[in-house]
């Protein structure tokens, strides 16, 4: 029986972390935010942004590995 490692090509980036921001020229983006619809009571958006403000939500990229190389290959 032989067994095949699989190696993802997918990385999470975290908020914090060097490669969460997108630069485009003069603006700087997040990879990964939250939106709060207008239609969200306010008690629950009060909540969630309580809830970020002390760390319990943290905001987390999924991408490619590829799509980090060219980002870096590009802006070197």
């Amino acid at each position: 029986m032989t067994f095949t490692e699989h190696k993802s090509t997918i990385r999470s980036i975290r908020q914090g972390e060097k490669d969460f921001t997108l630069i485009d020229g003069f603006v700087t983006y997040p990879r990964a935010m939250v939106h709060i619809l207008p239609e969200c009571p306010w008690q629950v958006r009060d909540q969630i942004n309580f809830a970020i403000a002390k760390g319990y939500l943290q905001l987390v990229a999924h991408v490619h590995d590829n799509e980090l190389m060219w980002e870096k290959l590009n802006h070197d």
